[in-house]
């Protein structure tokens, strides 16, 4: 202030401060209307700080179900994917330690039907000794086949024990044979076509079916045909031994079996017999020849 309520200039400083208090009386009044117009709330209850503005939001519903929805979604997709890849890795496997095996294919479900016509090898692939003998005597005995030959097997490491066909016409008798022999599984291949019999039973170290207290018998000396006095057995086959030929005996048909070619030899000619029509075959044609056209030893 200056002497006398003036400023430099001369003029008084009065009326500018009139107009401020002026102007705050009219802000103040202003606001005093606002809160007569509208409804005291929380928000006029803030504490006086440095923020500036206070914004009322709308709560958005917040959709749980759709994220539960999801969830489930989520958890069936990846179980039927699961469940699906599981199915073809199980699906690819082969049948191990059945050797060969490279053609053999699971046969589809058959009706079990046993025919006991049907013609039979019995093959032992593992380290028992006697178990094709012993399984050969039961098949026989108990009339579930027609046994053309029994032994052991191209391996002695077979794990899974299975009863394999070539033709699917036998596919019923397959799986009546399996049945019997303690559920084995049936497949159809190519790969023991050069036995020329309907079903091949092999032997493998699961096997749990009829013959093995047989086999045991048999090695110990009690089982049948077993004894000091009568033929030796051959530990690899099972079969008693001819002893004045040294050839294995069929325990089926009684007659020698032909190492060479595991088929029985017939006693009066020598000659292998045929097991599909049971003639003997001529070895100089190679043919299957009625035992009737043949002359009398």
């Amino acid at each position: 202030m200056y002497p006398g309520g003036e400023s430099p200039g001369g003029r008084s400083s009065s009326r500018p401060r009139e107009t401020s208090v002026t102007q705050t009386s009219e802000h103040t009044a202003e606001r005093r209307d606002a809160r007569r117009d509208h409804p005291q709330d929380r928000f006029d209850l803030v504490r006086r700080s440095g923020r500036v503005g206070a914004h009322r939001i709308t709560a958005r519903p917040r959709y749980v179900w759709q994220y539960l929805v999801a969830a489930l979604l989520g958890f069936a997709l990846l179980t039927t994917l699961g469940i699906i890849a599981v199915q073809n890795i199980g699906g690819s496997g082969s049948l191990p330690g059945a050797r060969p095996t490279t053609g053999s294919t699971p046969s589809q479900t058959a009706q079990a039907k046993l025919n006991p016509d049907a013609t039979v090898a019995v093959l032992n692939g593992t380290e028992t000794p006697n178990l094709a003998a012993a399984v050969d005597q039961i098949i026989t005995a108990k009339q579930w086949g027609q046994i053309r030959f029994s032994g052991a097997a191209a391996a002695s490491d077979v794990t899974i024990s299975a009863v394999f066909y070539t033709d699917p016409a036998d596919a019923s008798a397959a799986a009546g044979l399996a049945a019997e022999l303690g559920g084995l599984s049936t497949y159809v291949t190519e790969d023991y076509a050069s036995y020329e019999v309907q079903l091949v039973v092999l032997l493998g170290s699961d096997y749990a079916g009829p013959g093995l207290k047989e086999a045991q018998q048999i090695t110990d000396g009690s089982g049948e045909g077993a004894g000091s006095s009568g033929p030796g057995v051959n530990p690899e086959t099972g079969n008693q031994i001819n002893p004045e030929t040294g050839n294995d005996i069929n325990p089926a048909t009684g007659n020698d079996i032909n190492p060479a070619t595991g088929n029985d030899i017939d006693p009066a000619t020598g000659w292998d017999i045929d097991p599909a029509s049971g003639w003997p075959i001529d070895p100089a044609t190679g043919a299957p020849t009625d035992p009737a056209t043949l002359p009398a030893p």
